[in-house]
C-alpha cells in the first residue's frame, strides 16, 4: 500500500488523466496504479487474472476514491488490447496514459532455455509492450490526443546480464522502441519515457526470481551502495512525475532508480569496497615502499 502523505505532486496533480497501467493488479504494477489514483486520475489496470484485478480494484477505489476498471487482458493478443481500450474509453473516457509494466522473468544459465521459454518472456514483455504502445498511439494519432506512454526496463536494458538473457533482449527492445517513437511521434504531442528500476522486492515475483534456497545465499543490498532496496512509494513518486504535465520537457529518457546499483556494478575496482580500513594502511604502506 502507498501512503498518500509520501506522494511528492499536489493533490488532483493528475485529476485530468485516464491512465492505463498493464501488470496492474500486483507488485509495482499496483502500486504506480495506486499513487495515479492517489493523486486523482481514472485508472484502468490489466492482467490475465481478473480475480487478482478486481480484489486490487476495489481496495485502491476504497483507499483513493477514484475510479479503478480492472480488466482481463492478454497484452501479447492484439484483439483482446483493442477491446480493452474500447472498454476503457466507453468507462471513463479519453485516455491519456500508458504503463507498459507487464513482464515475466526468471533465473537460468541460458543453454538450460528451451525455445518455448525463451519466446514465453520476450512476447509478454517485448511483444506485449509494443502492442500497446501501438494500439494506443494510434489511437492518440487519429484523435488528436497528446499521450505519455511510460515503459518499466531494467538497468541492464543497457549492458546486458547473464542468466536472464530473454528479459535483456526484451527490455533492450523496449528502450529502443522508447527513444526511437519519442522523436518520431514527437509531433503529434506524445511522450515516451522508460523508469528503470532497481530491487523493488514485491512478495510474489520476488520469491519466484529468488527462491529461499537462493536468497538464503545472497544479501542483494550488499550490491546497493545507499545499502536498502527501494521502497514502492519511491518508485510512485517518479512514475507519477513521468505521467504528470511537470515532466512535460521530457521525452526519450530511461530513468534509473536502483540506489547506484548499476554504477556500483559497472565500475572496475567498485570490488574493493569489501577491503577494511585497517587492510587500506597496510596497502598503503606497501604502495609506498614500492615507490621509494
Amino acid at each position: 500500500m502507498i501512503e498518500k502523505e509520501k506522494l511528492m505532486l499536489r493533490d488532483g496533480a493528475l485529476r485530468n488523466e485516464i491512465i492505463i497501467v498493464t501488470g496492474g493488479g500486483t507488485g509495482l504494477g499496483r502500486s504506480m496504479a495506486e499513487g495515479f489514483s492517489h493523486l486523482g486520475a481514472k485508472v484502468s489496470i490489466w492482467g490475465r487474472r481478473m480475480d487478482v484485478l478486481g480484489k486490487t480494484a476495489d481496495e485502491i477505489c476504497k483507499l483513493t476514491g477514484n475510479q479503478v476498471l480492472p480488466l482481463a487482458c492478454d497484452v501479447r493478443n492484439t484483439d483482446e488490447i483493442d477491446n480493452a481500450l474500447a472498454e476503457v474509453i466507453k468507462t471513463l473516457g479519453p485516455v491519456t496514459g500508458l504503463v507498459n509494466n507487464a513482464a515475466g522473468n526468471f533465473i537460468s544459465p541460458t543453454e538450460r532455455l528451451s525455445p518455448r521459454a525463451f519466446d514465453l518472456i520476450v512476447d509478454i514483455v517485448l511483444k506485449g509492450s509494443k502492442n500497446c504502445t501501438l494500439a494506443l498511439g494510434k489511437y492518440w494519432i487519429k484523435e488528436k490526443i497528446k499521450g505519455n506512454i511510460l515503459s518499466i526496463t531494467t538497468t541492464y536494458a543497457s549492458t546486458g546480464s547473464g542468466y536472464v538473457v530473454p528479459s535483456a533482449a526484451a527490455k533492450a527492445g523496449i528502450l529502443a522502441i522508447t527513444r526511437s517513437l519519442a522523436v518520431e511521434w514527437a509531433k503529434y504531442g506524445i511522450r515516451l519515457n522508460a523508469i528503470a528500476p532497481g530491487p523493488f522486492p514485491t512478495k510474489g515475483a520476488w520469491d519466484r526470481l529468488f527462491p529461499e534456497a537462493i536468497a538464503k545465499r545472497f544479501d542483494f543490498t550488499k550490491k546497493i551502495p545507499l545499502g536498502r532496496v527501494g521502497n514502492h512509494h519511491e518508485l510512485a513518486n517518479l512514475a507519477t512525475y513521468i505521467l504528470s504535465d511537470y515532466s512535460a520537457f521530457i521525452t526519450g529518457e530511461e530513468i534509473v532508480i536502483d540506489g547506484g546499483e548499476w554504477l556500483k556494478g559497472a565500475g572496475e575496482f567498485n570490488f574493493l569496497d569489501i577491503i577494511k580500513p585497517e587492510e587500506w594502511d597496510e596497502l598503503e604502506k606497501i604502495v609506498r615502499n614500492a615507490k621509494s
